[in-house]
């Protein structure tokens, strides 16, 4: 990449001397997205939309960010183990991966963190309880990217998996990585039960069950336009956090 939030990292891999006001960490995970996107999609997204994030931040307000390489772990539904080359990471193995990051980088002293993720199986709540008591000085967000603005007002048709968001937004930074010719309608089957279709409770969807092409949502309306529209609305708003968290000098700055 040539954009400018980029350049803190020398052709040797040496950061530069530069002083970073936060940290972001793009969360995504590896399993399929219909038959037209990458595995790595919930990764590849989570990390494009933070990067154009640091880099508004940047251009608007003078914030400088330092955006880490996606970490691929994503927790996985029942039966999507059943799919060839999803990988399925257990909750104490993310854990374990996030309190490592945070151990390395409170060492190194930042105190800010924000979590992009891309997937929605993955939660972060618990882990940040937990960190919380051992870095009490640690101020660590967590928010998921295609849900900063709701899908509706953007999109025609938008589901939850592979559907017409995530395509319009693949399509709009990858569209290489894009064969929508191959895509499934992305047809889902919802819960029989009236209470789970009503969210009185919550359990976990069995996905072979659910969809036969991995896909929740019909993506044959995504485009290009509507990616980048909906990409640039949500790094905007991330960038106004960045700005705002930027300013703090401590956690209790939080509170009015």
């Amino acid at each position: 990449m040539n954009r400018e939030i980029d350049l803190s990292i020398s052709a040797y891999g040496v950061t530069k001397p530069l002083n970073y006001d936060m940290v972001i960490l793009p969360w995504g995970a590896t399993e399929p997205h219909n038959l037209h996107l990458p595995y790595l999609t919930d990764s590849i997204l989570a990390h494009d939309v933070a990067v154009d994030a640091a880099q508004m931040a940047l251009d608007k307000y003078g914030v400088r960010t330092m955006v880490l390489p996606p970490v691929m772990m994503g927790a996985q539904n029942p039966g999507q183990r059943d799919l060839k080359f999803c990988i399925h990471y257990r909750y104490d193995t993310q854990r374990a991966i996030l309190a490592d990051i945070v151990g390395s980088l409170h060492h190194q002293g930042f105190r800010k963190l924000l979590i992009v993720n891309g997937h929605g199986g993955n939660s972060f709540k618990s882990m940040i309880r937990d960190l919380a008591v051992d870095y009490p000085d640690f101020l660590i967000l967590s928010s998921e990217w295609f849900t900063v603005l709701p899908a509706k007002d953007w999109f025609d048709d938008p589901g939850d998996h592979a559907d017409e968001l995530e395509t319009s937004v693949m399509m709009h930074y990858h569209p290489e990585l894009v064969n929508l010719d191959e895509a499934g309608p992305g047809k889902a089957h919802p819960f029989a039960l009236e209470s789970l279709q009503m969210k009185t409770a919550w359990l976990p969807r069995h996905w072979t069950k659910v969809t036969s092409d991995t896909g929740i949502g019909d993506p044959r309306l995504a485009t290009a336009e509507k990616g980048k529209r909906f990409a640039e609305a949500v790094a905007d708003r991330y960038a106004t956090l960045l700005r705002e968290f930027a300013t703090l000098s401590s956690p209790d700055d939080i509170y009015a």
